[in-house]
């Protein structure tokens, strides 16, 4: 089967982490979205976005089915899916779940023959919605990839509490301890645990990621694949090939990819008053009120931050976001922003492409010029938000 995964407005809100990728590319739980629903449906996958993007990203011809990009896939709503006959759509309320013909036009799409949806489903509306549902999704994905599967064994030096666990070939770990009796850990293909690390699941680690010695992990976190972690992280989903390799505190909260964070550097997730937190909201243009006492950073592709930075409960940093220097920075870091609490001036594409074309040598990839149009385009797209 061919499956295209489109955008709807969820990708507006869903900013400053889906500038760089369709919302389907997002990581919650184990997979990628769009990887859940290829699996669920034994599909290949396209991506119905934005124009700038589908380069990178493209829609798959011959399509038998869209599905919204921003929907969980679970047992019933596949079930609900493959029913479908031409012409029909899924949907519920005012969400279009599916459509059993390519959707590249969403608007071309009628509803004269809606199948409604009954049942509840995980929907990622907002960046605060993938570590609100990561326990959930993670249960669901490890379920997914194990079933049927014998794990690999790790070494006699480490310590288990309860066996919900299950690791890769190539994964390995020495003298820590997982705690599995909450949730489960997963290991991906060729991780690495380093000696005296502390881990309670619900956990995932993804290939060739690494957990630095003496971490302390707490439940409902994931590491994406070619990163490395350590020091103190709670409730955190870090996409991929991001660092945060140091001591400092992560919590509540959501990196893309290619970011870095500094030696020391802690975000806070809990205000002094215990009051709600809000979040930047870019089709506001003001702070969104989200209904969580817990909310800590939410981080974009390619953003970074040097030693001992403070970030305060509930910030967004945009892409290529480039934050220094002591204090709290604002609650807001405009893409494409280099400075700290002293100001911030733009950080230009060409100093930033340097930056880039380095970061990607050191995993063995080119940063080629499809990455360089998306980000081009995305530095033009938030050039009202640079206001220094």
């Amino acid at each position: 089967m061919i499956i295209n995964l489109f955008d709807d407005s969820s990708w507006d809100s869903l900013r400053p982490l889906t500038f760089t990728r369709p919302v389907a590319d997002l990581r919650i739980g184990i997979l990628t979205i769009a990887e859940k629903w290829a699996k669920y449906l034994n599909a290949d996958f396209g991506f119905n976005t934005q124009d700038y993007l589908s380069v990178k990203y493209p829609a798959k011809n011959n399509a038998r089915i869209s599905v919204n990009g921003s929907i969980c896939p679970d047992n019933a709503l596949v079930d609900a899916i493959n029913d479908l006959k031409e012409g029909q759509v899924l949907v519920k309320g005012d969400v279009l779940i599916a459509c059993s013909n390519d959707a590249d036009n969403l608007e071309l799409v009628t509803f004269n023959d809606e199948i409604q949806y009954n049942n509840d489903f995980i929907r990622i509306v907002y960046p605060n919605d993938i570590f609100t549902y990561n326990g959930i999704e993670l249960k669901k994905d490890f379920e997914l990839l194990t079933k049927g599967r014998t794990s690999s064994t790790l070494s006699s030096t480490n310590t288990f509490l309860g066996d919900d666990i299950f690791v890769e070939e190539g994964a390995t770990a020495e003298c820590s301890v997982f705690n599995s009796l909450q949730g489960p850990i997963y290991l991906g293909k060729n991780s690495q645990v380093w000696e005296g690390s502390f881990i309670r699941g619900s956990f995932a680690l993804g290939d060739d990621s690494s957990v630095k010695m003496g971490a302390k992990i707490y439940p409902n976190t994931t590491i994406g694949p070619h990163s490395r972690v350590g020091g103190e992280i709670n409730n955190a989903v870090i996409w991929g090939y991001s660092s945060k390799g140091h001591e400092g505190y992560l919590g509540n909260a959501v990196l893309g990819q290619w970011c870095n964070i500094g030696a020391d550097s802690n975000n806070s997730n809990l205000k002094n008053n215990y009051a709600e937190v809000r979040l930047w909201d870019y089709g506001k243009e003001s702070f969104r009120k989200t209904g969580l006492q817990f909310c800590g950073l939410i981080m974009a592709d390619h953003a970074k931050c040097g030693i001992n930075t403070m970030f305060n409960t509930g910030t967004v940093a945009g892409v290529s976001a480039n934050v220094f220097g002591s204090g709290f920075p604002r609650n807001f870091i405009p893409d494409f922003a280099w400075g700290g609490a002293q100001g911030f001036e733009v950080y230009s594409l060409k100093k930033m492409f340097e930056t880039a074309e380095k970061v990607y040598a050191r995993r063995d990839l080119a940063f080629d010029e499809a990455e360089k149009d998306i980000l081009s385009a995305v530095f033009n797209l938030t050039q009202e938000y640079r206001r220094f």
